[in-house]
């Protein structure tokens, strides 16, 4: 069997990750890890030529699944590693997925407490979102990947605008979370201090929640299955961190965008949860 380089790269990378992997249909099969592995054999891997196809059959795609290891479309070809274009001298707007004809349409930076660059998140006009992290020996100061090539992480986990956050949790402003960054600064725009976490539905974790100890939270809930299972993740790390916890959705359209878009304020988000009511609010119910 000709293996491609490309195939033999991602089959090692996922033996060392402990991925389980079997042969079937004329291709490899994994668990989607870009949906936290809860659909077995739903990543397919076929040789192409000069080349691999991933297809992860629940995300209907593979950027997530990418992402979740730590590649790009770049580490798709069987070009080594070492050569491939990974980073770009010219400009700031400069995305993985410009070769297919995307363009940038925002970025995000994460920071840390003291306003330092962690990571950043770029979204195209295609709803893709590529991540990377500060490189000072790379030409183009950035590398496109948050993992080394064992998929372990380099940066820390941190939520988006952590300095704002911190200084509202010490001054007892709510601090709400929504599912990504548009619909943070759709927040923001009203006044409001707001953070997600980056990738999207699925991607929170205690490493977030560590930062919101004895803050009031109110997560708006998308308006979908994913937004739902989302904000019960994120509820469940907050459970004896937070003071106060609500779950709220948006009065119209599936997310916090659609609600302010429609001409609501950030008083008609419709109340859906209360696991942990504010002290003392005996009108707050589950």
């Amino acid at each position: 069997m000709n293996d491609t380089i490309a195939f033999n790269r991602l089959a090692d990378l996922l033996g060392s990750m402990g991925e389980p992997t079997r042969y079937t249909g004329g291709a490899l099969r994994t668990r989607g890890i870009c949906h936290d592995g809860d659909a077995p054999g739903t990543v397919a891997i076929k040789r192409i030529n000069n080349g691999i196809g991933v297809y992860c059959h629940k995300c209907q795609g593979n950027t997530e699944f990418l992402a979740a290891i730590g590649w790009t479309e770049a580490d798709l070809f069987d070009e080594p590693l070492p050569e491939r274009p990974r980073d770009r001298p010219e400009n700031d707007t400069w995305i993985p997925c410009q070769d297919r004809g995307h363009k940038r349409v925002a970025q995000y930076l994460y920071r840390d407490a003291h306003g330092g660059i962690v990571h950043g998140v770029t979204r195209c006009d295609a709803k893709d979102f590529a991540q990377w992290r500060p490189e000072p020996a790379a030409r183009s100061g950035r590398r496109w990947s948050l993992n080394d090539e064992k998929g372990n992480r380099l940066v820390a986990t941190v939520p988006y605008r952590l300095p704002e956050l911190l200084k509202a949790v010490k001054s007892e402003q709510v601090v709400w979370i929504a599912e990504g960054e548009k619909d943070v600064h759709a927040l923001i725009d009203h006044g409001l201090v707001a953070t997600c976490n980056a990738g999207g539905s699925g991607k929170w974790t205690t490493e977030h929640a560590q930062y919101l100890a004895d803050a009031d939270v109110t997560i708006v809930a998308d308006r979908d299955q994913k937004g739902r299972q989302h904000a019960e993740a994120v509820v469940a790390t907050l459970t004896g961190v937070a003071r106060s916890v609500y779950v709220v959705q948006a009065l119209t359209g599936k997310d916090a965008a659609d609600h302010f878009a429609a001409g609501h304020t950030d008083s008609e988000f419709q109340q859906v949860w209360a696991p942990v009511p504010y002290p003392g609010d005996t009108g707050a119910a589950a």
